[in-house]
C-alpha cells in the first residue's frame, strides 16, 4: 500500500476512534477550519451598533475513497456530526447530491457515509453532495445546508493502449543508423497527477537489430546500415508500453507496426548477355522494328527507368533505338533501306543508363551497361530499278512515226542479275501513241503527233524481271512524261465570226477584228493584217493593220446603195511571224443600211439590224429549231388526245361476257391484248387486210385467206351457223400470224340470212296470204338475246 492511501486510512482511524464526538468534531474541524455554536465582537457598523460574527457548527470540503474497492462490507467514506447533537436521538442527518441515495448512504441518527457499490475512478474522478441537521421532532434545521466533495482514490487498474494497431511506416533502403521511422504513442487512463500509474515507458519486443525505439517518446529509429530492399524488403516490429514506470507490477499494452523498404536506386541495369543477333529480310519497310533487347534493373518503378541508345555502329544513320516506356525494353528501327547486294551484315554498341540517378550511389559505380547487337541482312528477290525515279521526254509535233524519243533502263538489283523485259501500261496509253523496245526500254511514237490536240502524254513503263529461280515475276513502274514541242502549224484566223454592215457615212471605221492561232510560239504572237491581193483593184473597204494584232475595216466608197447591193464580202489575209509563216484568207461579211437624203440611217436589211442587235444566224437557226419543234410537240399530244377518245372494243357487259381472251403464258404485258384484233368477230367481213402481230415477227407473211360466204343454208340443222365457225376455225389454223397460245373465241353471229327477212310488224302483213312463223319456235329466243345485247328490238337487226 503506497503511501497516500496509509495517511487517508490513518485519518479516518483517528476521527472515528477519538474519545469524545466533542473531541472527534473539534478534530476535524481542525482540519477544515470550521466552526459554529459561539459568537465573538468583530466591530461597530456605522451606526456604533456592535457587530458580532456568528461560527459555524460545521464544514467539510472532501472524503476520500478508494476506486475498485473488493471487500464483502460497504466502504467506509466519513462521518457528519453537528455541535447540537446531544447523542439523544433527536438530530437527523440528511444527504443530497450525486450519488445520494443510491451510491451513497447515510446513518440519520449517526451521521456516517458509506459507499454501496465499487466506483470507478476513470468512470467518474469525483461526487459532489450536501448535508444537513435537522431536529427530528421540530424539523427545524440545526445547521445550514453544508456541501462537501468526495474524490475517488487512483489505483493502477489500466494498463496503457496504443492509438494505432497496427502501425504501417515506409523508410529508404540503405538509410543510416538513427534515421526516423515513425513514432508510436500509448495512453493510460490513470490518474497521472498521482503516481506512475500512468508513467508509459516503451521497449522493443520484435524488430532487433533492425530498428530501435525510445522509451521516453515512442519513436522508432533504424539501428543497422545498410538495409537493401532487394534482399528484404517488409519488416515486422513489436513495441510494447508500461506503466509505473517500467517498475515491477506494472501493466502494459502492445502494438505492431509494419515497416516497409522504400526503394532507391542503389543498381545499375544490366544487359542478360553481351552479344544479339538478329536477321533482317532487306525488304523490310523503313519504320519496322528489326530487333528487342532488354536489360534487368533490381530497382521498381521510376528507379528502374530505363534509356537506350546507340553508340557505335558500321553503318551510320541505319537504324535507331527507343525505349519501350512500359516494358522498358529497347526497340531497335530500321531508318534507312537494306540492300543485301551492297551491305549483308551490321554491328551496333548499345549502351542503356538508368534515368534517375542519385548522386549518393555515385561511389558504387557507373549505372550504365553496354552490349553488341549484330544484324545480318537476308537476300531477297526484289523488282528492277529504275536508274531514275521519273523520265521527262521531248518530241516535235511534226515527228515522223517510229521515231525513237528516248529511252530507260532498268536492272535486276540481285546477284543473279535476271534479264529485264519492257512494255508500256496500257492503261495509260489507251490510244496506243507510244511504243517500247522490249529489249533495250527505247521509247518511239506509232502516230502523228498534234501538240494543239494534247501538249503533254503521261505514261507508265512497265520493268519485268525473268528470274530462273522463281516461277512469280518481279515487276516495277516508272512514270514517263513525254512533251509534245511545238511547229507553226497553224494559221490565225479570225478571233471570232463577224458581221457588220455599213451606213450612208462615207469613210468610216466600220469594224476591229483580231486573230487567234492554236500555236505558242516563244515570244508570243505576231499578226499582220490586210487586204487580199485579188480585191486590192476594186476595193470598195480598206484594212488598216494597228500593230497590235488587230485591224481597222475602213470604208473607201463615198456612199452605199443598198438597191444596188446589199451584201460586201472582204477578204483579210492575216499572217503570222514565225517559221515557217503560216497565214489563211478570212471573209468579213458587210451589209448595206438604207439611207435618206440627208444621210440618215431610213432603212436596213433584216439580217444587218439582227447582226446589230447582236443575233448571229446561228442563234437564228436555233430559235427556229426550238419552234419547230414545239409544234412538233403540240401535233403529237393532239393525235394522242384524239387517239385517247376512240370508241372503246367492248361497249356493254355481254360483250365482256361473249368477248374472252385468256392467255396460258406469263410475257408480253400490253402488246399481247394486241395479238390480234377481238373486234372482227364482231363482225367477220370487217378484217384488217394489213393487221399483223406485235409479240412475233413471222418468218413468211402469209395473207390472210378470204373464202366467200356460203351460200344460206335455211333448214332447221343450222347450217350456216357450223359452216360459219368450220371456216373461221380453217382460217385461225392456217393463219400464221395467229397468237401462239390457247384462246377462247365467241362470235356473235346469226347466220347470213333469215327466212323471215325482217321481223318488223310492217313487213308481217302480205296481200298474198298468211305468213310462216315456224322459224320463231327454233330462232326466236336468239333474236331476243341479241336484242338485249345490242339495246334493239328485233325490227333493227337482221342476218
Amino acid at each position: 500500500m503506497d503511501r497516500g492511501k496509509a495517511c487517508l486510512l490513518l485519518v479516518l482511524w483517528a476521527v472515528a476512534h477519538l474519545s469524545s464526538p466533542g473531541d472527534g468534531l473539534r478534530a476535524l474541524r481542525r482540519t477544515t477550519g470550521g466552526r459554529r455554536g459561539s459568537t465573538g465582537l468583530t466591530g461597530q457598523d456605522a451606526n456604533g451598533v456592535p457587530l458580532r460574527r456568528s461560527k459555524r457548527g460545521w464544514m467539510w470540503n472532501q472524503f476520500f475513497l478508494l476506486e475498485e474497492y473488493t471487500g464483502t462490507d460497504m466502504q467506509y467514506v466519513g462521518k457528519l456530526h453537528s455541535d447540537g447533537d446531544r447523542g439523544d436521538g433527536s438530530v437527523r442527518y440528511v444527504l443530497t447530491g450525486e450519488g445520494a441515495g443510491t451510491l451513497f448512504k447515510i446513518d440519520e441518527k449517526s451521521g456516517d457515509i458509506h459507499a454501496t457499490k465499487r466506483l470507478d475512478r476513470e468512470e467518474k474522478a469525483y461526487y459532489i453532495l450536501h448535508a444537513k441537521a435537522i431536529n427530528r421532532f421540530t424539523n427545524e434545521a440545526l445547521e445550514g445546508e453544508s456541501e462537501f466533495i468526495i474524490k475517488i482514490h487512483d489505483i493502477n487498474d489500466n494498463e496503457p493502449r496504443f492509438t494505432k494497431d497496427p502501425y504501417i511506416a515506409t523508410v529508404p533502403e540503405m538509410s543510416e543508423i538513427g534515421t526516423s521511422v515513425i513514432q508510436v504513442t500509448a495512453t493510460d487512463a490513470d490518474d497521472a497527477t498521482y503516481g506512475n500509474s500512468a508513467r508509459v515507458v516503451y521497449s522493443i519486443l520484435e524488430g532487433q537489430p533492425y530498428f530501435s525505439v525510445d522509451p521516453e517518446t515512442g519513436l522508432i529509429k533504424t539501428a543497422l546500415p545498410g538495409m537493401d530492399r532487394e534482399v528484404k524488403e517488409h519488416y515486422q516490429v513489436v513495441i510494447q508500453a508500461k506503466d509505473m514506470a517500467g517498475q515491477m507490477g506494472g501493466l502494459s499494452g502492445t502494438t505492431t507496426v509494419s515497416i516497409t523498404l522504400s526503394d532507391v536506386n542503389d543498381n545499375p541495369p544490366r544487359f542478360t548477355k553481351s552479344l544479339y543477333d538478329f536477321k533482317v529480310p532487306e525488304s523490310t519497310e523503313l519504320g519496322s522494328a528489326v530487333g528487342v533487347i532488354r536489360a534487368n534493373d533490381a530497382d521498381i518503378n521510376a528507379n528502374a527507368e530505363m534509356d537506350y541508345r546507340i553508340i557505335g555502329s558500321d553503318g551510320p544513320g541505319m537504324f535507331d533505338i527507343s525505349t519501350n516506356k512500359s516494358t522498358q525494353e529497347g526497340v531497335i528501327v530500321l531508318r534507312k533501306p537494306l540492300d543485301f547486294e551492297r551491305k549483308r551484315q551490321y554491328s551496333l554498341r548499345i549502351q542503356v543508363d538508368n534515368v534517375h540517378v542519385s548522386p549518393r550511389f555515385f561511389s558504387m559505380g557507373p549505372f550504365r551497361d553496354e552490349a553488341t547487337v549484330k544484324i545480318q541482312v537476308e537476300d531477297v528477290d526484289e523488282p528492277p530499278v529504275f536508274e531514275r525515279s521519273s523520265y521527262v521526254m521531248e518530241v516535235k509535233e511534226d515527228a515522223a512515226r517510229n521515231t525513237a524519243i528516248g529511252s530507260v533502263s532498268a536492272s535486276d538489283p540481285d546477284g543473279v542479275r535476271s534479264p529485264v523485259r519492257y512494255s508500256i501500261d496500257r492503261r495509260t496509253d489507251m490510244d496506243r501513241v507510244f511504243n517500247i523496245h522490249a529489249g533495250n526500254g527505247s521509247v518511239f511514237i506509232l502516230r502523228q503527233l498534234d501538240r494543239e490536240e494534247s501538249a503533254w502524254h503521261n505514261i507508265s513503263i512497265i520493268a519485268t524481271e525473268f528470274s530462273k529461280c522463281s516461277d512469280v515475276s518481279q515487276i516495277s513502274r516508272v512514270p514517263v512524261y513525254i512533251r509534245v514541242l511545238d511547229i507553226n502549224d497553224n494559221a490565225p484566223t479570225f478571233a471570232t465570226n463577224y458581221e457588220t454592215f455599213v451606213l450612208c457615212v462615207s469613210f468610216q471605221r466600220i469594224q476591229t477584228v483580231s486573230a487567234t492561232d492554236p500555236d505558242e510560239p516563244v515570244g508570243g504572237h505576231r499578226f499582220f493584217f490586210s487586204l487580199a491581193h485579188e480585191a486590192s483593184g476594186k476595193a470598195n473597204f480598206s484594212v488598216r493593220d494597228n500593230k497590235d494584232n488587230t485591224a481597222w475595216i475602213l470604208t473607201r466608197r463615198n456612199s452605199y446603195n443598198s438597191l444596188q447591193k446589199s451584201t460586201y464580202l472582204v477578204p483579210v489575209v492575216i499572217s503570222d511571224g514565225e517559221f515557217p509563216m503560216q497565214s489563211s484568207t478570212n471573209t468579213l461579211t458587210v451589209r448595206v443600211c438604207t439611207c435618206d437624203r440627208e444621210g440618215n440611217m431610213k432603212l436596213c436589211n433584216a439580217e444587218a439590224l439582227t447582226g446589230r442587235a447582236g443575233l448571229s444566224t446561228g442563234a437564228l437557226v436555233a430559235i427556229l429549231l426550238c419552234v419547230i419543234i414545239l409544234l412538233m410537240i403540240v401535233v403529237l399530244f393532239a393525235a394522242l388526245r384524239r387517239q385517247r377518245k376512240k370508241e372503246p372494243l367492248i361497249i356493254s357487259k355481254e360483250d365482256v361476257r361473249d368477248n374472252v381472251v385468256s392467255y396460258n403464258d406469263e410475257g408480253g404485258g400490253e402488246e399481247d391484248t394486241q395479238a390480234f384484233d377481238i373486234g372482227t368477230l364482231r363482225n367477220p367481213e370487217a378484217i384488217e387486210e394489213s393487221k399483223q402481230r406485235r409479240d412475233i415477227v413471222p418468218e413468211t407473211f402469209y395473207p390472210p385467206v378470204r373464202r366467200p360466204a356460203p351460200p344460206p343454208a335455211r333448214d332447221n340443222n343450222n347450217g350456216d351457223v357450223r359452216d360459219f365457225i368450220n371456216q373461221r376455225l380453217q382460217e385461225n389454223d392456217s393463219d400464221p400470224t395467229a397468237p401462239p397460245y390457247d384462246s377462247l373465241a365467241t362470235y356473235a353471229y346469226e347466220g347470213n340470212g333469215s327466212v323471215a327477212e325482217s321481223l318488223s310488224s310492217l313487213e308481217s302483213v302480205t296481200t298474198e296470204g298468211d305468213q310462216d312463223y315456224n322459224y320463231l319456235s327454233e330462232w326466236g329466243p336468239r333474236f331476243k338475246k341479241l336484242a338485249d345485247m345490242y339495246g334493239g328490238d328485233d325490227s333493227d337487226r337482221d342476218s
